[in-house]
């Protein structure tokens, strides 16, 4: 057998997932719920603005990027909301939406379909399998509340973020413009039935 270290890329996939799973494993690292006593709503949108500075730098002005406090509260309370927790710091977070009847999205207001957003980990912990926590944390709910399909929108010019979506098994299904937002999004939606 070859070492770790040589190999083609489905080893190099096998040693990605190890390292990451060994990671978890190790590193004690909770999902919570979110729970306005305990955590922090400042921490939250710090960890918020961080993670999406790249897009920022980028002149791409996800609500993410500069939200208030008070709009992440609004957000993180308008669903289901998780932190992951590592030596009691937050370093992501993900809000699980089951209905929209508000929004102007009509792939959202189908009844089948639960989304997510507002979906952060802090650039020090990422391609650490932590994202992949959050995720299936909503899939997991979706599933209770009998939805077939988990769906998220994004910029369509955030090329790397459409890629480790469809890596997670979304495809994209449409498009939609937001209030507030420089960019058309792309919508990408995962069957979990």
């Amino acid at each position: 057998a070859k070492p770790f270290g040589h190999g083609n890329a489905a080893q190099a996939n096998v040693r990605r997932t190890l390292r990451a799973e060994d990671y978890m494993n190790n590193a004690h690292i909770s999902i919570d719920t979110f729970d306005q006593h305990k955590h922090s709503v400042n921490e939250i949108t710090e960890l918020l603005h961080d993670s999406y500075s790249i897009h920022l730098q980028n002149n791409l002005h996800f609500w993410a990027t500069t939200q208030t406090n008070e709009t992440t509260y609004k957000r993180l309370t308008s669903g289901i909301s998780y932190v992951a927790i590592l030596n009691n710091k937050i370093i992501g977070t993900i809000t699980y939406y089951s209905n929209c009847p508000s929004n102007n999205c009509d792939y959202y207001q189908q009844k089948s379909v639960g989304r997510f957003g507002q979906f952060a980990v802090d650039r020090s912990y990422q391609k650490k399998g932590i994202g992949d926590l959050l995720i299936k944390k909503v899939i997991e709910i979706a599933k209770t509340e009998r939805k077939c399909i988990l769906a998220l929108d994004t910029s369509e010019l955030a090329l790397e973020l459409i890629k480790y979506y469809e890596r997670k098994g979304f495809n994209k299904v449409g498009k939609m413009q937001w209030n507030d937002v420089n960019y058309k999004s792309i919508i990408l939606s995962k069957n979990i039935e």
